[in-house]
């Protein structure tokens, strides 16, 4: 009987113990959340508002001149002649290249003698002394021999078409053609550039759209260029498609072969623009997104990022309005709900 009586004073011992524990356990943790509830962050804000931006592209490329030949003849023989060396400057009209004459010789003779024989023809017909057979033959030979003497004219004698920069010699007086043009013409009073731009700007980039180019050769200037092409397609692995500019050099100061960047001015537009620094990331994965006051209390919006603008940014969502606050400093240490103090 009294061991009985001791067992169960020892159970209401150990009962009232636990009682005892959880009932302090269970204030500490109500204590610690509302103190995380009461918690206030001090932040600094500034007022959404909209914003007149010239919206740009910035992209890299390089110059190339706006337009090349390749002097190579569609004869084989050797070079009689080179009229000029790298770094020449040529004009329209300037003799570049002569092969050896040895064909064309032949070809004019066989053509001076047709047509001398096509007058003889064309008297006898006159008086009937000759069949048409025989006249139209005699004509087609003059017609093939012509054609080949041009052919021979064109790939013995060349000129430059048009003013520019010799920008490659590959051969020597004499050597034998192989494979490679014997001089290289390249216009640089004009240059020319291909960037591809993002499928999203497709309907802002128009022919004649305005291009800055800035060399790190020269940081404080900027030339002007256009857009000469916008090409028709996209590609469906990049989502790009490609622009031709057309960049005016008579200074001369670019050259083709020059790394350069465009800001291509496509426009003015109204956006909502806030400190770079007020966006986050969320931790994870590449979803952006700011803090707002909304009654005193921190919310998180979600945001795309737009173009940015020295220590701006735009931000694009649905749920944004002008007027609202955004959290600029302090904001890393927000989570949704806590508690705001505006300190101005």
């Amino acid at each position: 009987m009294i061991k009985s009586n001791k067992m169960k004073f020892i159970k209401w011992i150990f009962v009232a113990a636990s009682l005892f524990v959880l009932s302090s356990c269970s204030g500490t943790k109500k204590s610690k959340e509302v103190k995380k509830i009461t918690k206030v962050e001090q932040v600094r804000t500034t007022i959404l508002k909209k914003q007149n931006i010239t919206r740009t592209i910035n992209l890299s490329t390089i110059l190339e001149g706006y337009t090349t030949l390749n002097v190579f003849p569609s004869i084989q023989g050797h070079i009689e002649k080179i009229f000029v060396e790298v770094g020449d400057h040529v004009k329209k009209g300037d003799d570049l290249v002569r092969m050896d004459q040895t064909q064309y010789k032949n070809a004019l003779i066989t053509y001076n003698n047709l047509v001398t024989e096509m007058k003889r023809m064309e008297g006898l017909k006159e008086g009937n002394a000759v069949s048409q057979q025989n006249y139209d033959n005699t004509k087609m030979s003059l017609d093939q021999a012509k054609a080949q003497l041009d052919f021979l004219k064109q790939n013995t004698y060349f000129e430059a078409p048009f003013n520019g920069v010799i920008s490659a010699k590959n051969y020597e007086n004499g050597e034998l053609l192989s494979g490679s043009p014997v001089v290289v013409l390249t216009k640089i009073s004009e240059l020319k550039a291909l960037v591809n731009v993002s499928e999203i700007y497709y309907t802002g980039v128009k022919k004649g759209t305005k291009v800055n180019i800035i060399s790190e050769l020269y940081p404080d200037k900027v030339f002007n260029a256009e857009v000469e092409i916008v090409y028709p397609t996209i590609d469906p692995t990049s989502h790009t498609f490609t622009v031709k500019l057309r960049i005016p050099n008579q200074n001369m100061k670019l050259r083709p072969g020059m790394y350069v960047r465009t800001k291509l001015l496509i426009g003015k537009d109204n956006v909502l623009l806030v400190p770079y620094l007020s966006v986050l990331k969320l931790t994870g994965s590449n979803n952006r997104y700011i803090y707002i006051n909304e009654g005193g209390k921190a919310k998180r919006i979600f945001v795309n990022l737009g173009q940015r603008f020295d220590d701006n940014i735009e931000i694009i969502s649905p749920e944004l309005k002008e007027g609202m606050e955004v959290v600029t400093t302090g904001q890393s240490k927000l989570v949704e709900g806590v508690k705001l103090n505006i300190v101005k």
